[in-house]
Order: C-alpha cells, then structure tokens, then sequence
C-alpha cells in the first residue's frame, strides 16, 4: 500500500465510472470495507453501481440516502450504506457494520465521516460535465 494519492482513472461518462467500479468489485472480498468520498453528485451511486456488477449482483442500485443500508446480492454480498444523514456516532452503530462485513463486503458513501484505518478510501471529484476524477486515497489490503 502506498501512502501516495494515485489516479485510478478519469471518466468522461456514467458508464465509463461504472466500469471503474465493477473492477474494484471484481476484487473485493468478504470483510472488505471501501470508504467513499466526494461531493454531492460526484457520481458516487453510479460507482457503487459498479461495484454491485463486479460482485455479481444484478439487483438495481439506487442511493441508500432514506434507508441507510441497501443489501445487493451476488458472488459476494455487498452491502451499500450512506452516511448523509447520519447525525450522531450511536447511529453508526445501529448499522451493525461488524456484522455486514462478516456477511460480505461493504461501500460506503460520504464514507470520509468515519475512521476506519483498514479501510479502502476511494475520492470521486467531480470534472464538469460528466467527468470524474477517481482517486484512490487508501487500497485494499490483499
């Protein structure tokens, strides 16, 4: 693992952040836990949407906002939990994230407002247009 920002890709289209996203799926494994960070709009669902392909889910994604916790199954199940409207630490808790990563792996988005040093911590900026910037901050540790 390097200390270092490195690039993993620029998009210019959905797909092409989707596509992004279904590598890293490939890859991921149970217990693995991928931190998520980026603005409003930076394309952070539509990565996850990847994702959820790369671990052979084919159920639809959507963005977890009202409900927290959304549960994709597949090869690998992976749970895709949203911290936007999570206000206080003991909610965090209730999510039982312990016990999703023993079941699968788990993506979480605004995932820059928890600790978690083991973790992948991947940055979505938004380019303009359709364009992202996907950064990856911190990799997987296999």
């Amino acid at each position: 693992m390097s200390p270092a920002t490195t690039t993993l890709r620029e998009t210019s289209a959905p797909e092409q952040t989707e596509a992004a996203g279904e590598e890293l799926g490939r890859r991921l494994r149970k217990g693995d836990l991928v931190l998520l960070k980026g603005e409003l709009g930076a394309g952070k669902t539509t990565f996850v949407r990847g994702i959820a392909r790369g671990t052979g889910s084919t159920a639809p994604v959507a963005s977890p906002t009202f409900q927290l916790v959304r549960v994709y199954p597949g090869r690998l199940q992976l749970a895709h939990v949203d911290l936007y409207r999570l206000e206080k630490s003991e909610e965090l808790r209730d999510l039982s994230l312990d016990e999703l990563l023993d079941a699968g792996a788990v993506v979480v988005e605004w995932g820059d407002r928890i600790e978690v040093p083991d973790a992948a911590l991947i940055e979505i900026e938004h380019l303009g247009g359709d364009r992202r910037r996907i950064r990856n901050e911190r990799d997987l540790r296999h």
